[in-house]
């Protein structure tokens, strides 16, 4: 029955693509068919072959031990508010929103110095073979598995005035539908595993690719760039530059978070407070309107509805405040639900979103604000469904 469920889930979550879709006739069922199953092999592969768990296994302990550098600059600066084992305990803001600082600075290192760059290239060029898709737009897809939404598309900020609509919604897609490095430190101290977080991440491109082409297929020409070369060097002179606009970067990113948590989590209280009134409150609105989500994933009795509440908590809300939620409760959860729980939940798709992309990118290419505005509710709901169809085909390799 799970399986069913499954796979009911992906069909509604491709149909529903195709209700909003920009030009029904126009997409090209052959392709979607391709990155379909392209994403059932990678999930196949992360999830279910040995070999891969114990890559995912390998390259989630690296990252963690990297991250866990980040504490000397911490305590260095902050002295035991920084150390989570001193009288003071767990500060959230001390302890994970600082620590996006440090990789903020590590990621744009790694940048400058072509380390990533090298990366994001090779594994652009083969998708965009697969796929048929531009150079231009498969390095953003690709690159959004690294950076933030509004931080891929810098590094190819002087072809964005030349793409199509089609090109302009995967960007936006895989940035909404992704995850930055910057920040996965602040998921992993809500409680979600490194693993999980790498799945949903290796899993953006191509279901991005996937769900975009359908909202917005590819009818305008293409036009020729020649060689495309990402700018990685950007406005820093020398490593030390990039690492000190890395750090800023950071910190304001760090900053951001933090404002937005004690807003959002703030407003939610008020209006729970409200809500009392009348023995409701947001979380469980918010439960009941996506609960179908829940059961589509085939989850059983209260995990539908807990499901509904995190997924509707991370649209209407943000993925931080989902995440604060699930952690806790993935002890009490079956491997498989914690799992689909967390690769559904992954990614920047939410309502702040919007106009977080429009304002980010249009900053690079003003001339393609009215495109940008014109495409941005689409590119949410699909960045959003990136997730949620991720997460159904993780869920449908478990049952085996």
């Amino acid at each position: 029955m799970k399986l069913i469920l499954n796979l009911l889930g992906i069909v509604i979550v491709i149909g529903f693509m195709f209700l909003i879709s920009m030009n029904r006739k126009a997409v090209k069922v052959k392709g979607i068919f391709t990155a379909l199953l392209a994403q059932f092999i990678i999930a196949g592969l992360l999830v279910k072959l040995p070999q891969g768990r114990a890559a995912i296994g390998a390259v989630s302990k690296a990252v963690e031990k990297v991250l866990s550098y980040g504490s000397e600059g911490i305590q260095f600066v902050f002295g035991s508010l920084g150390d989570p084992a001193a009288a003071s305990g767990y500060i959230f803001a001390f302890q994970t929103l600082t620590n996006i600082i440090f990789i903020s600075s590590l990621v744009a290192v790694l940048f400058y110095t072509g380390i990533l760059g090298f990366v994001v290239s090779k594994i652009g060029w083969l998708i965009g073979k697969l796929f048929k898709t531009s150079e231009v737009e498969s390095f953003v897809a690709v690159a959004n598995m690294f950076l933030g939404q509004t931080d891929s598309p810098i590094l190819v900020a002087k072809y964005l005035n030349f793409m199509t609509e089609s090109e302009v919604m995967l960007v936006l897609v895989s940035g909404m539908g992704s995850m930055s490095v910057s920040i996965i430190a602040g998921y992993v101290a809500l409680g979600i595993p490194m693993e999980s977080l790498l799945i949903a991440s290796t899993m953006v491109p191509v279901g991005s690719i996937l769900l975009s082409k359908i909202v917005c297929p590819q009818t305008e020409e293409i036009q020729e760039l020649g060689e495309v070369k990402m700018d990685r060097k950007g406005n820093n002179e020398n490593v030390l530059d990039a690492l000190a606009s890395g750090a800023l970067d950071g910190m304001n990113m760090a900053m951001a978070i933090g404002a937005s948590l004690i807003a959002i989590i703030s407003i939610v209280a008020l209006i729970n407070g409200i809500l009392g009134i009348f023995n409701i409150s947001l979380e469980t609105i918010l439960s009941y309107v996506f609960a179908p989500m829940g059961y589509l994933m085939g989850l059983e009795g209260k995990e539908v509805f807990t499901a509904g509440e995190l997924l509707g908590s991370k649209l209407i809300l943000n993925e931080f405040v989902a995440f604060g939620k699930l952690g806790p409760m993935l002890a009490t959860m079956s491997e498989r639900t914690g799992l689909m729980l967390a690769v559904s939940l992954a990614g920047f798709a939410n309502v702040s979103s919007i106009g977080i992309c429009i304002s980010g990118i249009s900053v690079l290419c003003p001339e393609k604000r009215p495109v940008l505005a014109k495409l941005a509710l689409r590119a949410m709901i699909a960045g959003f469904c990136v997730s949620v169809l991720s997460a159904l085909i993780v869920g449908i390799w478990l049952l085996f």
